[in-house]
């Protein structure tokens, strides 16, 4: 018998593999229009996302564009520890948690106070009317809200002309150290404050009304109904945000602080992104900009994968 079940053990493997593929096949048939549809994403994916991967090679190769990625001298681990090693390190990883921080503690639960009080709004075109004004902002260009920035933070801006009033001499805001990173906050704050909402707005919706009435008859108001009921039918959607929002904790996009930073305020605004910006493209150090941006994603995928495990032992909600 063991004879038997062993002979047996390649065929139905191999049995399962072309059923698989037979299934798919029959599935693409069935719904071809849907398959097509799903095409353009997976093909651009593919090509902008997973082919170029590759590339990560060059952090581990003194890489020279006229040899390639595979005729560059291979250096191993040189790179990381040049990063390590090296004078800016510590400043990279504080500004940037520093930031990302400051972000995670005023920009994430801004939005869910946001979409909690108009929730409670009765006039619903009032809420509509707020709603949209609050998304705007979301759809302006980030090169016009830095310059804007800019413009309002200089010596005679709208910003500065404000400061007498506190005791405060009129200056360039963004020339001084200490003032950046609540500027910068500041002002990505007001620019997503209202899109971020969105999907808060969806998950109050799905809440069931029937829990609202059952709260009414217990005696319950309008704080009680919010913190029992509202509160804990949202729960779910923040912690599966406030995850991704811990596994990018070492990701920050360079553009902005690029537009808004110079050399006076490097101390307080230069991060991992637009050093491996300045490092990579403006100096041409295309291995060494590599293997910075290559220890950045290891870190946020551990950062991402802790969260990920923290929540779903102390909680029912997770990625995964």
């Amino acid at each position: 018998m063991s004879q038997v079940k062993t002979s047996n053990l390649p065929v139905r493997q191999g049995y399962k593999d072309k059923n698989w593929f037979v299934r798919l096949f029959e599935n693409i048939k069935a719904h071809p229009w849907l398959y097509l549809m799903f095409l353009p994403v997976f093909v651009y994916y593919v090509i902008f996302h997973y082919w170029p991967m590759y590339g990560i090679i060059i952090a581990f190769k003194d890489f020279k564009p006229m040899k390639g990625i595979f005729g560059s001298a291979w250096v191993g681990f040189a790179q990381f520890r040049e990063f390590l090693y090296g004078p800016y390190l510590w400043r990279l990883v504080r500004n940037t948690l520093s930031i990302n921080l400051g972000m995670l503690l005023f920009g994430f639960p801004l939005p869910i106070i946001f979409a909690l009080i108009l929730n409670e709004c009765r006039s619903v075109k009032f809420r509509k009317v707020v709603q949209t004004v609050t998304y705007m902002p979301h759809f302006v260009s980030s090169v016009v809200v830095c310059s804007l920035m800019v413009i309002f933070c200089r010596s005679t801006g709208i910003i500065t002309n404000i400061l007498p009033v506190f005791g405060m001499p009129k200056t360039n805001l963004l020339s001084i150290p200490r003032y950046f990173q609540p500027l910068y906050i500041s002002m990505n704050i007001w620019q997503e404050l209202g899109w971020d909402s969105i999907i808060f707005f969806a998950a109050l919706t799905s809440i069931d009304a029937s829990l609202y009435e059952a709260a009414t008859v217990d005696g319950a108001g309008r704080w009680q109904q919010m913190w029992h009921v509202t509160l804990p039918g949202i729960a779910p959607t923040i912690i599966i945000l406030l995850i991704l929002r811990i596994g990018n904790l070492m990701s920050l996009g360079w553009d902005r602080i690029y537009l808004l930073y110079s050399e006076m305020v490097y101390e307080t605004a230069d991060v991992i992104s637009t050093y491996v910006y300045r490092t990579g493209l403006q100096r041409m150090q295309y291995s060494y900009a590599t293997a910075v941006g290559l220890m950045n994603s290891v870190v946020n995928i551990i950062l991402l994968l802790s969260t990920n495990a923290l929540s779903r032992r102390i909680s029912e909600s997770s990625l995964w």
